[in-house]
């Protein structure tokens, strides 16, 4: 079943209010913050719809506040993706599916990137299937839209900032709906 915009601004209000996994902030502001965060990066429309995307796996699968606490991955990468299909071309949803990947490989990659996760992402990390390994990782930057999900990954890291201020839902919408296939 495919998701409309109506649907997925839906989402967002039902089940926005939900705390994002042991952070200080919502599942909404989460959204908004990895979106404002690829808007001002001035990224591309389909990729500012990734970041405001790409968790919307854990608000149709709920599975409680930090699921990972419970040993819980709830797979959050690909639950969203059969809803989106229909709706967005691979340059949105490719992002969003490869999102838990591109952590898996920044932490191989970057030093530094592992020690600044937070502790609920050490934890799913391992939930996740842990750091790559060389192989691994030069077979996931060879995949198209690798540096796409690189990318929407250091926003998602970022984006759990209490008191960051963000354009609202609608504004987003916006350009969710500019990119919508028809």
């Amino acid at each position: 079943m495919a998701l409309s915009l109506d649907d997925i601004r839906h989402l967002f209000d039902e089940h926005g209010s939900i705390a994002y996994s042991g952070e200080p902030v919502t599942q909404l502001q989460h959204a908004l913050q990895s979106a404002t965060l690829a808007e001002q990066a001035g990224a591309s429309r389909e990729l500012i719809v990734a970041a405001l995307l790409h968790d919307l796996g854990h608000l149709l699968n709920l599975q409680g506040e930090t699921p990972s606490e419970r040993g819980i991955d709830d797979l959050h990468q690909y639950f969203a993706l059969p809803f989106l299909r229909p709706l967005f071309s691979d340059a949105v949803l490719e992002p969003i599916r490869l999102h838990v990947d591109a952590k898996r490989c920044l932490c191989a990659i970057d030093a530094s990137y592992h020690a600044r996760l937070s502790a609920d992402s050490v934890r799913s990390l391992q939930l996740q299937g842990g750091i790559f390994d060389d192989e691994t990782v030069q077979a996931f930057l060879a995949k198209p839209y690798a540096r796409d999900a690189i990318a929407l990954r250091r926003w998602d890291d970022e984006a759990k900032d209490a008191r960051r201020v963000t354009p609202a839902l609608p504004h987003f919408m916006e350009i969710v709906a500019s990119v919508a296939l028809s």
